[in-house]
């Protein structure tokens, strides 16, 4: 609660949107103007009687309203100012704190116009490139600002939507289906209620293409080199397309993303998302997850899925009133790219850039196959256990290989006992923690071996004859 008490933006907010004064609104939860514009301005917190009051007087919903957004708000801003663009203006974390609070709306703006820039920066470093080469041909935009809205959207959720759960359970109850064939059941449902047929094809007719949906012919083709987990999630995706497209264009309609871009990468990470829930229905997954604490083999060959299929349905399980462990997942490529990002903890992933290389996560692709586990320390004290292992996902045959990404999955120290990965793990040694940051320009870390950038706020000094950890030397470091 401490950290949620000084919610006077919110207040003001609601205040105004409910068109009232000050004198008005002091007057329905009984407190004095004056205090209302202390509270308002931050210099008040909002007490746990109050909040209820509140709760009370406006009919609303008090963790939603009580939700800290400052904090993904301070880590992204915080990002922002730590880009070299802003070398000798610095913006101390107090500051960067105090806009998030005061003004979200506006810090939200400073986010936008920062992905803008860099979008920009970098389209114009490929024209560049393209231009070198002499190279014609038009160059098209980039997708990152969209992709990162759409990631918002699902982070502000906690990555959990409940109406898209019961979208779900109505294609169980209405499907019929058996949990022993989940994808015979599927194809059942598409042709008996939608008069959608499903066909393998082979792949010198698909090529790179694992799923088409033929909407004259009421067919759906599927790759033969998609194996069994990626059918069944792929039939579910498409049913979710045609039988809830209502409710995927709503739900992406109240996101209020900025285009049609967006909108349509919405549309397909909530279709997604009724797939996993499909193959893994919420009170299913949830018990036996508990019951197997989280034993991610066990899981997956309950539910007929793939790794990253329960990881990522793990990181769903946010229902009030049967809530899971609240995970993070994060993906990465060989060249520590991150191509998927959710969390549903306090763990704020690095927005412009990559991941810590101290982290297990690429540790994954040294030993392919293996589950790695690390409990790590953030600069800000925070400890996290996580496991990492690596992923394969099928290609097309010998001349188009299959992708390897790996994939983390963690929790805050505290819920790790639930896990069956930390069996023989002294949780409460500080000393096993591996240090690790969130971006090395943001990094306070100065003795990484592993920098690939100098920190914000420090100097770099030039000294031939000297040579520390790595090639950067810093003034007090």
């Amino acid at each position: 609660m401490a950290k949620k008490a000084m919610m006077g933006h919110k207040v003001r907010r609601l205040r105004r949107d409910q068109g009232l004064t000050q004198a008005r609104m002091a007057e329905r939860l009984g407190i004095s103007p004056s205090y209302l514009n202390l509270i308002e301005n931050n210099q008040r917190p909002v007490s746990v009687p109050l909040l209820l009051k509140i709760g009370q007087a406006f009919d609303i919903d008090l963790q939603a309203f009580a939700e800290d957004d400052g904090g993904r708000l301070a880590s992204g801003l915080q990002e922002v100012f730590g880009d070299a663009l802003f070398e000798g203006g610095e913006v101390d974390r107090a500051e960067i704190a105090d806009l998030a609070a005061a003004a979200p709306a506006a810090a939200r703006g400073v986010l936008a116009l920062y992905r803008a820039y860099r979008d920009a920066r970098e389209d114009l470093r490929l024209l560049a490139a393209e231009a070198a080469r002499r190279q014609g041909g038009e160059q098209g935009g980039t997708a990152g600002s969209a992709l990162e809205e759409v990631r918002d959207v699902f982070e502000a959720q906690n990555n959990h939507f409940g109406e898209l759960e019961a979208a779900a359970d109505q294609v169980w109850q209405t499907g019929l289906l058996d949990p022993g064939d989940v994808y015979q059941g599927l194809c059942a449902f598409l042709d008996r209620d939608l008069g959608i047929r499903v066909k393998l094809m082979p792949v010198d007719a698909m090529g790179a293409v694992r799923r088409r949906f033929d909407r004259h012919g009421r067919r759906i083709l599927l790759s033969e080199m998609l194996p069994a987990p990626s059918r069944t999630f792929q039939l579910a995706v498409q049913i979710a397309l045609v039988r809830f497209r209502g409710l995927l264009d709503r739900i992406a309609e109240e996101a209020g993303l900025s285009g049609e871009e967006a909108a349509r990468l919405a549309r397909i990470g909530l279709a997604n998302y009724v797939a996993g829930a499909v193959m893994m229905p919420y009170d299913r997954i949830h018990r036996a997850a508990v019951a197997v604490r989280y034993d991610i083999e066990i899981l997956q060959h309950r539910f007929g899925a793939s790794v990253e299929q329960v990881c990522h349905r793990l990181t769903t399980l946010q229902r009030p009133g049967a809530k899971g462990v609240p995970f993070f997942l994060i993906r990465v490529d060989k060249a520590g790219n991150v191509s998927k990002r959710f969390s549903a903890n306090g763990l704020h992933f690095a927005r412009f850039g990559g991941a810590c290389p101290r982290w297990n996560v690429h540790d994954a692709f040294r030993w392919p196959g293996r589950i790695h586990t690390q409990v790590s320390a953030m600069p800000d004290g925070s400890r996290y256990f996580s496991l990492a292992s690596t992923i394969g996902k099928s290609g097309a045959g010998y001349r188009a290989p299959g992708q390897v990404h790996a994939i983390a999955l963690g929790c805050e120290v505290e819920h790790a006992a639930q896990l069956v990965y930390a069996d023989g793990v002294d949780l409460l040694n500080e000393d096993i923690a591996v240090p690790i940051g969130l971006h090395c320009r943001l990094c306070e870390r100065l003795d990484c071996a592993q920098r690939a950038y100098p920190p914000l706020h420090h100097r770099l000094t030039i000294d031939e004859n000297q040579r520390g950890p790595t090639a950067y030397v810093f003034e007090g470091g």
